[in-house]
């Protein structure tokens, strides 16, 4: 028995979404944190206040993460990844209130880490990977996202703050 896809290209955009989530932000903040954390047992719950909030952080941010996610594979028709982006501008849900809340997830879920792990260098690393995220933001995808979709884009930075 065979089940035919009505529409092979939304199970091909939907495959490599899924590849992009695993390979992108599963490793950053996903298998890296995980590896730093690890140490003297810091993945083990005890109940405390932090840890609580670093759940509550946790789970915010891969919310935002997932619904963004389904966002640019429904509205923009691409994917989280440079090397496969949107054909369209993605304006709509969570980029109401901000022009890059995918990165904004992928904050909340280390700083929720940070905070239930209790590992300096964790905290260290959440720090670079925001300073690498500002700087990939400003030095390639705006200018990209300039080119790409020109007065559109424009319009649209006017409307939206880049962070929050």
């Amino acid at each position: 028995m065979s089940v035919a896809i009505k529409n092979p290209g939304t199970m091909s955009l939907f495959l490599r979404n899924l590849f992009f989530t695993i390979l992108q932000p599963g490793i950053v903040a996903g298998l890296i944190p995980y590896w730093i954390g690890r140490k003297n047992q810091g993945w083990i719950f005890n109940g405390s206040v932090l840890q609580y909030m670093g759940v509550a952080l946790f789970i915010a941010g891969l919310t935002i993460l997932i619904v963004c996610i389904a966002r640019f594979g429904m509205e923009g028709k691409g994917t989280l990844s440079p090397i496969d982006p949107t054909t369209k501008l993605v304006v709509g849900g969570l980029y109401k209130l901000s022009r890059n809340p995918m990165y904004v997830g992928v904050m909340l879920i280390l700083t929720g880490e940070s905070l239930f792990v209790q590992n300096r260098v964790l905290w260290f690393y959440a720090l670079a990977i925001f300073a690498s995220f500002h700087v990939f933001i400003v030095a390639h995808e705006e200018p990209r996202l300039r080119k790409d979709f020109g007065q559109e884009y424009k319009d649209y930075c006017a409307r939206v703050r880049r962070w929050l």
